[in-house]
């Protein structure tokens, strides 16, 4: 198979991540017999370095009608003193916008070789856990309406939750269609029991559960699900979020995984076409450096192999090769933790993973 992928390297150590995810889809595309055709962009401070803005149209377009697009990092303080129109940060919320992304996908694992870096207690962490979250981007409180306005005790803000029987369906619909490419089991975050926005939520999720018969759906209160992912996370598979509950859950189902240099994103929309990214920042003050952890963004091409593509053999054997590499004791700065082992450049560390494919 043939697949065009637009690259947008970005900033910080977005350039040195990308090209290793780079590297490791070159051997996929050896020993499975596909081609992967790579296109470069500008995004973020680099674009408004080269075009003065941080979004031009050639990217836009470039990205619209690749199959696929691989984001590295925006951002950093070079670009601090922009006017807010003109961040590097606006150049990712323009990309997101212009494709139309309203879906965010953000596994959670814990890696056996890692558990020690888990903040968790060893107990509730033995079993392990692997889970992912899928968080609704577009809508909710964060795009409502909302202002100032004289109330009963003076100045007042007010900020609008608002969601439409179309929004749940269509997130919906997302993290069953990731349940079935995982554990078959949907947890919808809701407050049900408060706001009328979470009961149309809950009623939509029970509809459209009708049509995945196949897939375990069941609820839990948006308060209850924080304190479980720290109880015992691995009752999790798929946990779908309005976005304003997607945002915290997320961070916190990060947190316990260790690392935030291990965790790859996708954000999708209406087709297989999405946006790929590491969870973690620009890092500018490792940049240019060869000392970046590349697994996030490694994964972050893993996963668009598995859900872009549909190549869940190709996604399997670099996520394997992850497993295999930590579970050797290899390790980057950001990892190394207490285990006294030396730390490998983003380069080194590249070269394990691509080994082991």
């Amino acid at each position: 198979m043939r697949y065009n992928i637009a690259l947008l390297r970005g900033d910080g150590i977005g350039p040195e991540i990308v090209d290793s995810a780079v590297r490791v889809l070159e051997r996929i595309a050896e020993k499975f017999g596909h081609t992967f055709v790579f296109t470069p962009y500008l995004i973020g401070g680099a674009a408004i370095d080269a075009t003065g803005i941080p979004l031009p149209q050639e990217t836009i377009d470039g990205c619209l009608a690749a199959d696929s697009v691989l984001l590295g990092a925006v951002g950093g303080p070079k670009w601090d003193t922009q006017p807010a129109a003109l961040r590097p940060e606006k150049g990712l919320l323009g990309i997101r916008s212009a494709m139309g992304l309203y879906t965010n996908l953000r596994p959670a694992k814990l890696y056996p070789a890692l558990k020690d870096e888990c903040p968790l207690r060893a107990d509730i962490v033995a079993e392990g856990f692997d889970l992912m979250m899928v968080r609704e981007l577009t809508g909710g409180i964060y795009f409502g309406q909302r202002g100032r306005r004289e109330g009963q005790y003076g100045p007042e803000a007010y900020d609008t939750e608002a969601y439409s029987v179309m929004e749940v369906e269509r997130i919906a619909r997302a993290a069953f269609d990731a349940a079935r490419k995982r554990r078959k089991s949907v947890i919808s975050i809701d407050k049900a029991n408060v706001l009328e926005t979470s009961r149309l939520w809950r009623e939509t999720v029970h509809r459209v559960a009708q049509e995945y018969p196949d897939v375990a759906c069941t609820d839990m209160l948006v308060d209850n699900a924080a304190m479980q992912l720290v109880r015992r996370p691995s009752q999790f598979d798929v946990v779908l979020t309005s976005n304003m509950f997607g945002d915290i859950l997320s961070d916190e189902a990060s947190q316990i995984t260790g690392s935030i240099g291990l965790l790859p994103s996708a954000s999708l929309g209406e087709g297989k076409r999405g946006l790929y990214e590491p969870i973690h920042g620009s890092a500018p003050d490792i940049a240019g450096q060869n000392k970046a952890n590349p697994i996030a963004t490694i994964l972050s091409a893993a996963m668009m192999l598995r859900y872009a593509f549909d190549l869940t053999a190709e996604a399997d054997r670099i996520e394997a090769a992850v497993d295999a590499v930590l579970s050797a004791g290899f390790r980057t700065a950001d990892i190394v933790g207490s285990t006294g082992a030396t730390p490998l450049s983003c380069t080194a560390m590249t070269d394990a993973i691509l080994e082991r494919i």
